[in-house]
């Protein structure tokens, strides 16, 4: 039950970030909180097999400062290289040259 918590938690934290950084409008809304959401569950369920317990506080630290530091990552990375993807895109759409 508590894999559904952190879940959740990591989804919500997820949600934050999209709206605390900026240049947002170059991916989708639920892309972060999903990744966040995922990356919560493996890092969860990996520490449980590590041999954490589910009611110690390092396994909620880690699982919720790991999906925390990946979406802030790719809340930074994304924009950026979503910026030059497009930029290459339209010089080639540009220049008449197909793929």
């Amino acid at each position: 039950m508590e894999l559904l918590y952190v879940t959740v938690i990591g989804a919500g934290i997820g949600a934050i970030v999209r709206y605390a950084v900026p240049r947002r409008g170059s991916y989708g809304a639920l892309l972060l909180p999903a990744i966040a959401a995922a990356v919560t569950s493996v890092v969860w369920v990996a520490l449980l097999w590590l041999g954490l317990t589910f009611d110690g506080g390092w396994i909620w630290v880690a699982s919720l400062g790991a999906a925390t530091l990946v979406s802030v990552a790719v809340a930074v990375i994304l924009p950026r290289r979503r910026q030059q993807s497009d930029a290459a895109t339209l010089d080639r759409l540009a220049s008449g040259k197909a793929a």
